[in-house]
């Protein structure tokens, strides 16, 4: 895998594996931001799975709601490191979707931060349940 790179292997595009994440996922925000992530066990050769999605209730133009999505991807893609490196060596799989929630749109530097600050709080939950998975 590539250092810096957001492929078509790691974007969460099935719609299954969609609705079993926002079934049986569990979630956490820090604002403006969702982030519902399910781990799973299972040796995958994908462990990582990644999408965003913005509200077209508070972004009307879908000119507003792509730039927000792109700032996300753009943000995960270069800070995703750490927590694939951490999957990598716990051999451990999980899917990430992230929710926009936030009213107007956001700069770079805020989106980087909070993607951040997202990231190291889902390594230190693999490392608190590693344990405690089937």
């Amino acid at each position: 895998m590539k250092q810096f790179t957001l492929s078509k292997s790691e974007r969460l595009k099935s719609r299954k594996q969609i609705d079993h994440l926002f079934d049986a996922g569990k979630y956490f925000n820090s604002a403006p931001l969702r982030v519902i992530y399910d781990l799973e066990k299972e040796p995958n050769p994908d462990p990582l799975k990644f999408g965003v999605g913005v509200s077209a209730k508070h972004f009307k133009k879908a000119v507003d709601r792509n730039r927000v999505k792109r700032l996300v991807r753009e943000a995960w893609r270069v800070q995703k490191l750490p927590l694939a490196n951490q999957l990598k060596e716990k051999n451990i799989a999980i899917r990430v979707f992230i929710i926009y929630t936030g009213r107007e749109l956001p700069d770079h530097l805020l989106i980087s931060e909070k993607i951040g600050s997202a990231i190291q709080r889902l390594v230190l939950l693999i490392n608190e349940t590693d344990t405690t998975l089937p």
